[in-house]
């Protein structure tokens, strides 16, 4: 009885023993997969404005009329956060709420405009409905032209000269927030950020 008991206990040692090691195997599985996969930036295409540009000078009317100047410096000093929509788009509207709470707590530091294409009187009714009435609203298909928006929903930020700071599709709040860590650590994206990293510099850009 002795001779089972020992070996009952020799044997629930290697099962401890292999599942420790099992653990470990996933545990550095796990680790490998989460720096693969973070953190999830806005995509930036590649046929999109580039980063480190001059943004394109426009004047263009919004909703109500007004003129609203988009590129070249800001007479505030605000970064500009160009947000393109549309009113079809659920992904856009699941957006709304992060970018309105951004503007409202920076509105000395954070212009934020709304844009997109097609019938104004859609975008009217969507506005009033989301309560974006208080922003900037453009409706052009010029200002999505010159950005060579694609896709949607795409966000542009520029900063105060009018310099593309970041750019890419959004589709979460990270992805939004991920466009001013671009900015502020000087790359065009997260995943530029990552990638000049690993390749053993700062992340940050020449420039």
């Amino acid at each position: 009885m002795t001779a089972a008991l020992v070996a009952s206990n020799v044997m629930l040692w290697i099962a401890v023993v292999a599942l420790s090691l099992t653990v470990l195997a996933l545990v550095r599985q796990v680790g490998l997969l989460h720096e693969r996969v973070a953190p999830a930036g806005a995509l930036l295409p590649q046929t999109a404005v580039k980063v480190g540009e001059r943004a394109p000078e426009l004047t263009l009317h919004d909703l109500d009329g007004s003129d609203v100047k988009i590129g070249g410096p800001d007479d505030g000093g605000r970064t500009t956060l160009l947000f393109f929509l549309s009113p079809t788009c659920p992904v856009c509207e699941t957006l709304l709420p992060t970018l309105l709470a951004t503007a409202r707590a920076e509105d000395a530091s954070i212009r934020l405009v709304f844009a997109s294409d097609g019938a104004g009187e859609a975008h009217a009714e969507y506005a009033r409905n989301h309560t974006l009435r208080d922003w900037p609203y453009i409706v052009s298909g010029e200002l999505g032209i010159a950005y060579q928006v694609a896709k949607l929903p795409f966000c542009v930020l520029l900063d105060a000269a009018g310099i593309v700071r970041a750019a890419g599709m959004v589709n979460t709040r990270e992805h939004v927030e991920s466009l001013f860590e671009a900015s502020d650590q000087g790359v065009a994206s997260i995943q530029d950020f990552i990638a000049r990293r690993r390749e053993g510099g700062d992340g940050r850009s020449a420039a």
